[in-house]
């Protein structure tokens, strides 16, 4: 059974990346859970050498959680394409390089891609709440799609701007933020967290 945080509670975003700090205070806001980041308290970032979303999640939340003392909150997610193996899939943010260049990126993905007709893809996030006690319960999210070129919209972030959900006439980098969050894979794995955790 998933460990509940209570009202009030206070939480460390296992992340450095300001665009996730900001979907999961928006997300976590109504249930008066106040969110502080790895970066803003100065955690080292713990390599992710696991080999799939849930492993490289639990790394990083029993990380900032043994260091903060705090529970933590991790999101592992990435960009998958079905013509590509699933990649770049868990290296999503690695494709980026050093820089965090995902203009560069998503070049990449559609030099890999190139003619392939199959442009299936989708997004996949596992969240993780970790305790200092090693205790971790992992909720994961998925949204499918297609990828697009060239990328269009300048909001959200990484691959936002080539990945056009299911049913959808906008790209994730087109989308207004509560639209992107009604249905992304990071709103659908907090939907289950919510439930479980903090319902």
């Amino acid at each position: 059974m998933a460990r509940r945080l209570s009202a009030g509670a206070r939480l460390v975003l296992a992340s450095h990346n300001p665009g996730k700090l900001r979907e999961i205070e928006a997300l976590v806001a109504p249930h008066s859970v106040s969110v502080v980041s790895a970066g803003e308290l100065g955690l080292p970032e713990p390599v992710e050498d696991a080999p799939d979303f849930v492993g490289n999640a639990r790394i990083k939340a029993l990380a900032a959680a043994h260091a903060s003392g705090l529970p933590a909150l991790s999101d592992d997610s990435g960009f998958c394409v079905a013509a590509l193996g699933g990649a770049p899939g868990v290296l999503s943010a690695r494709w980026a390089g050093l820089a965090k260049d995902f203009t560069s990126a998503m070049a990449r993905v559609n030099a890999e891609l190139g003619a392939a007709a199959e442009r299936r893809a989708w997004f996949v996030a596992v969240l993780c709440l970790g305790w200092p006690d090693g205790h971790t319960d992992s909720f994961l999210g998925r949204v499918d799609g297609s990828a697009i070129w060239p990328p269009r919209g300048d909001r959200g972030f990484g691959y936002d701007p080539m990945f056009l959900p299911g049913g959808a006439a906008q790209t994730f980098g087109e989308m207004e933020p509560e639209a992107k969050h009604a249905l992304s894979h990071r709103a659908r794995a907090f939907a289950q967290l919510m439930a479980a955790c903090l319902g």
